[in-house]
């Protein structure tokens, strides 16, 4: 194990945690992280959009333009990939439960999972769905779901190994796995270093590249089958990460940024800021 990058929680408390790599596997994790018990402080910001959906400010209101175009391209992959135009799902991390709610309106039977409660509230008010906290995971029955996703979920999963294990069990034998998650090794990556905000410590506790969330895959009996960019994520991380830096103008120079890394993810997707990766069972 060495020590790779020392970065900060911009986001709400200050603090500084260090990320180290495994010299074996090229696996990147945050170093000494909060327990389950303790990392409840660290989300506990009106400004985090995943549980308030706050639009404040240009760059959430941003993410909110992106969000709607991304819940369409994200239910077209889903059938795509399945085969199937209904079907039974679980979405895990579901937030405000924007995608649970579109899958539910395309005619899927719905079920989803969020930990923390005011989010489960925002998707009861807003779209009538009676969200799970994240303790139902453990009541579904084997092979419950044909497919199970989870949109920038699994970098702050406490036990990964358990809920990939998890996961297996819960989908059917031809069920399919959707996860998207950030990329360490993107164009934005490599440009910000330390202040790239998709790091997100405490928070992301795994920070994953296309090679080393295919080893975990494989590890737990999965085949990585597809892998798409998303590359309108290069431009939210960046303008937080100019504003990290504390540097002027940092709308304008992450939009430079994000359609630098736009160019670079069309000529090489595993260089794109976030990846979708669409896994499937082996084969006994």
């Amino acid at each position: 194990m060495e020590r790779t990058l020392t970065c900060v929680d911009h986001y709400a408390t200050g603090e500084a945690f260090h990320l180290c790599r495994c010299r074996h596997c090229g696996f990147l994790f945050t170093q000494d992280f909060p327990t389950e018990a303790e990392i409840g402080r660290y989300y506990e910001t009106p400004d985090y959009i995943s549980h308030s959906d706050t639009k404040k400010g240009a760059m959430n209101r941003i993410y909110h333009r992106v969000r709607h175009y991304m819940l369409k391209r994200k239910a077209k992959l889903v059938m795509r990939v399945t085969h199937r135009k209904d079907g039974r799902l679980l979405d895990i991390g579901t937030g405000t439960d924007y995608f649970a709610d579109t899958m539910k309106q395309l005619g899927w039977q719905v079920e989803a999972i969020e930990k923390n409660a005011s989010a489960r509230e925002f998707a009861r008010v807003h779209f009538g769905l009676d969200v799970q906290p994240e303790t139902a995971l453990k009541g579904y029955e084997s092979g419950s779901f044909d497919v199970i996703t989870l949109w920038h979920v699994l970098e702050h999963l406490e036990h990964l190994n358990e809920t990939w294990e998890t996961l297996s069990t819960l989908l059917t034998d031809k069920g399919m796995l959707l996860a998207a998650v950030p990329n360490c090794s993107s164009y934005d990556a490599r440009k910000y270093g330390a202040y790239w905000a998709a790091y997100n410590v405490p928070r992301h506790l795994w920070h994953f590249t296309p090679s080393t969330i295919q080893q975990l895959a494989s590890k737990h009996g999965f085949i990585m089958s597809e892998r798409h960019p998303m590359p309108f994520d290069a431009f939210y991380v960046s303008m937080l990460s100019e504003r990290y830096m504390n540097r002027s103008l940092p709308f304008l120079r992450g939009m430079l940024t994000g359609t630098l890394a736009w160019f670079s993810s069309l000529v090489q997707k595993e260089r794109s800021s976030s990846m979708i990766y669409v896994f499937r069972k082996k084969s006994l």
